[in-house]
């Protein structure tokens, strides 16, 4: 099972290995709070793509079809973290308040067609 959750949450016993798919690190978590299995900063959206999205829901559905075409030609990375889905159940996590239009929700959605 892949979950998606904000990295600034206190993690749940059980839930899964964390997995940090942001281009740049949460502001005031130092790497020992943040718990993480892994850091997928090449799997985040391109600065240019991040900052072109700007958080703007209205954009979010281009933001999904730019961010999968990146997707594609990371097929390495995306058998690296489909091998932690393999094993067990996974949180991908990322610093957005909004929970609904992130990265980690397009790449979640990616994961599993990949899988």
């Amino acid at each position: 099972m892949v979950r998606v959750r904000r990295v600034y949450d206190p993690p749940v016993v059980g839930e899964g290995v964390w997995l940090l798919v942001d281009r740049v690190w949460p502001r005031g978590l130092s790497r020992a709070q943040a718990g993480l299995a892994a850091w997928y900063k090449e799997l985040a959206p391109s600065t240019e793509l991040r900052r072109w999205f700007g958080r703007d829901p209205k954009r979010f559905s281009e933001f999904r079809c730019r961010y999968q075409d990146d997707l594609r030609e990371k097929g390495d990375l995306m058998e690296d973290l489909a091998a932690w889905v393999r094993h067990g159940d996974v949180v991908l996590v990322c610093a957005p308040s909004d929970v609904q239009h992130n990265n980690a929700i397009v790449l979640r959605d990616a994961l599993q067609t990949w899988l």
